[in-house]
């Protein structure tokens, strides 16, 4: 679903604290990866989950019409499962469920570079990061050279190592306001990138994060 602008979080060792907890799974697929995502129905994209816990978990979900559902209540279950056309049902990870890793870093210069190329704007949400960084260059792509190094977030001991690129997907044609895709987002990556956009990491510190923190890249 939609992505949450937080100005700070909390960094906990399976990622940002209540990130990816939940999620519907396509009862009709017996495969390895049955959870329903904005790949099978980018109007997923257009539903913002609310009123967030202690934890921090939603409590209940706004749909692309307006409507305002319980989380866990039976209407939003047959809301999913009517605009995806098949039984869905939700459920809980303590730890969260991730693609590849449980924290992704995405740095300004990359997001500027693609949409330099693309003669457009974009926005870091198009990319679907954890975190954001502001680099002193603003290269593009500078995050390809932070692989094995550490990030360290503040001066708290919060850190993550950076582990592998991120390859992208169709998620990236994807417009955040619109749902809409364009393909030709993706085929700039591939182009500018190999289809690399960003960075995974691992937390090898626990912490805090927030909106305007100094970041250090250490070996």
């Amino acid at each position: 679903m939609a992505g949450e602008l937080l100005d700070a979080a909390t960094l906990t060792w399976h990622g940002i604290a209540g990130d990816r907890r939940f999620a519907f799974r396509r009862l009709a697929d017996k495969g390895s990866f049955p959870f329903l995502t904005a790949g099978k129905l980018p109007q997923l994209l257009l539903y913002k989950p609310l009123g967030l816990t202690a934890e921090p978990l939603p409590s209940r979900v706004r749909t692309p019409d307006g409507q305002e559902y319980e989380l866990r209540s039976e209407e939003l279950r047959e809301e999913i499962s009517r605009r995806h056309g098949s039984d869905v049902e939700l459920m809980h990870f303590k730890h969260g469920i991730f693609d590849e890793s449980c924290l992704s870093v995405i740095s300004l210069g990359t997001v500027h570079g693609v949409e330099r190329e693309l003669g457009r704007d974009l926005g870091y949400r198009r990319f679907r990061p954890n975190v954001v960084i502001e680099t002193d260059r603003d290269e593009p792509f500078e995050e390809d050279r932070w692989v094995g190094r550490t990030l360290m977030f503040g001066e708290g001991g919060t850190a993550v190592r950076i582990t592998m690129r991120d390859e992208r997907c169709g998620m990236l044609n994807l417009d955040p306001d619109t749902a809409e895709a364009d393909s030709e987002v993706m085929k700039t990556v591939v182009r500018l990138n190999e289809n690399f956009a960003g960075v995974y990491g691992t937390v090898v510190g626990t912490g805090g994060l927030r909106a305007g923190q100094f970041v250090t890249l250490t070996d």
